[in-house]
C-alpha cells in the first residue's frame, strides 16, 4: 500500500490558485468545480500539532477537479514540473482511463501543469496527453518536453476578474478544436 509522507504536498501552493481560481468562477456564475480529496488513513499523528505525519492511501485517486462549466462536464488534474521535461510516470494509468471514460461520455478532461522554472502555466488538453501516452506506451520517449505543446494552451496568469489561473477560456478553445 503507497504511503504517503510531506513530500505528497508539493504542488498545494498551486492546488491553492486553483481553489480560489474555482471560488471566482463559482462568484462569477461560470462554473461550479469541486477538489476531489484524496481518501487516505493516518497511521502516525504528531500529538503537539495534530498533524499527520503518516498515512496511507485508501484507494485510488481519479483526478484532482471535477465540476461543470456552463452545463459542461469537466475534470482535469493539477501537476507541478520543475523542468521542461513531463515524466509520464507523473500520470498513473487509471487516471488516463478514467479521463477517457470521462471524454467517451462528453465531457472534458485535462491537465493543468505549472512549469515552476518558467513560471507559467499551461493547459494540457487530454487528447494531447493521450498521445504521449500512446508514444510511451509503445516503447517511445517516456515524458515530453515542454517545446512539444502549442503555445496557445499557455494560461496567462492573473486573468480578468481577479481570476489567477484563468483556464475557463481554454476550455473553449479545447471544444473549439475538437469539431
Amino acid at each position: 500500500m503507497p504511503t504517503w509522507k510531506s513530500r505528497g504536498l508539493r504542488g498545494s501552493t498551486l492546488e491553492e490558485l486553483i481553489n480560489r481560481s474555482n471560488e471566482r468562477y463559482l462568484e462569477l456564475g461560470l462554473a461550479l468545480i469541486q477538489k476531489i480529496p484524496t481518501p487516505i488513513t493516518p497511521i502516525n499523528i504528531d500529538k503537539k500539532t495534530r498533524h499527520i505525519t503518516l498515512a496511507y492511501f485508501d484507494q485510488k485517486s481519479t483526478v484532482d477537479y471535477i465540476g461543470a462549466v456552463q452545463g459542461i462536464p469537466i475534470c482535469f488534474d493539477a501537476k507541478e514540473c520543475a523542468v521542461n521535461t513531463f515524466a509520464l510516470e507523473n500520470i498513473h494509468p487509471h487516471q488516463v482511463r478514467f479521463m477517457e471514460d470521462f471524454e467517451k461520455q462528453d465531457g472534458i478532461a485535462f491537465f493543468l501543469i505549472y512549469y515552476t522554472t518558467r513560471n507559467e502555466y499551461y493547459y494540457l488538453p487530454f487528447r494531447v496527453l493521450k498521445k504521449f501516452w500512446e508514444r510511451a506506451e509503445s516503447g517511445g520517449r517516456k515524458s515530453f518536453r515542454r517545446d512539444e505543446l502549442s503555445d496557445d494552451y499557455v494560461i496567462f496568469s492573473p486573468g480578468e476578474q481577479g481570476v489567477l489561473i484563468p483556464y475557463l477560456d481554454l476550455i473553449q478553445k479545447d471544444l473549439d478544436e475538437r469539431v
